[in-house]
């Protein structure tokens, strides 16, 4: 019975946690991080001040939340295939443009974007709580492969950064700066595919692509 009600308690706290989360996101956006306070984000989400307290007991520690929300995937623990960069940049390419599309994505660099003057801080919060740890991620798989003779990749912090910008500033970029922007699944589809091939052709092992600096 015990391990039933701490399963049954449990589930209702994340619960708790994601109108939390979900009204924390919604206040920032409509008035700004300053002027939402946790007692207000607390009557928004419906839960009482102390079981907000609990969980969050600051406005950084509910943003820094939203940071880890917006950038987690349900396949973070499952590595992309090895040993094919091919098969394992599309992987990455395709779970990339999922996150990108997802609206928690665009509404955290929204936030960012419009508090930066007044608070920095959220925006080192989401660069090294967020997009680098996602970074690393990209660029430790680039280095295995280097490693393993896979692909010939000099500078990987550089390689990484082409391959997400390839992606990003086709899906992300235009969606968060132009009203309405959709891109149809074909097209990322196809967008992740050329940013493959572009990467797997100039980073390949042997032939044209590969590089011949030491």
């Amino acid at each position: 019975m015990s391990s039933v009600l701490s399963a049954y308690h449990q589930r209702v706290a994340q619960e708790k946690r994601a109108l939390i989360v979900t009204a924390a996101t919604a206040l920032f956006l409509e008035l700004g991080y300053d002027r939402t306070s946790l007692a207000r984000i607390a009557e928004r989400s419906g839960v009482s001040r102390a079981t907000l307290f609990k969980q969050f007991p600051s406005k950084a520690a509910l943003f820094d939340a939203i940071v880890t929300e917006s950038w987690s995937t349900a396949d973070e623990d499952d590595p992309p295939p090895a040993g094919n960069v091919v098969d394992g940049l599309t992987t990455i390419g395709r779970r990339y443009a999922a996150l990108l599309s997802r609206p928690q994505m665009t509404d955290l660099f929204r936030i960012v974007i419009a508090e930066l003057p007044r608070f920095p801080e959220l925006a080192h919060a989401q660069f090294s709580q967020g997009k680098m740890p996602y970074f690393e991620s990209v660029r430790g798989y680039l280095l295995a492969e280097h490693e393993a003779g896979t692909v010939r990749v000099e500078d990987v912090d550089l390689a990484a950064t082409q391959f997400l910008g390839m992606v990003s500033n086709y899906v992300f970029w235009p969606k968060l700066l132009v009203p309405g922007w959709e891109v149809s699944a074909a097209r990322v589809a196809q967008v992740v595919d050329e940013a493959v091939r572009t990467i797997a052709a100039r980073y390949a092992a042997t032939g044209p692509g590969a590089s011949t600096n030491d």
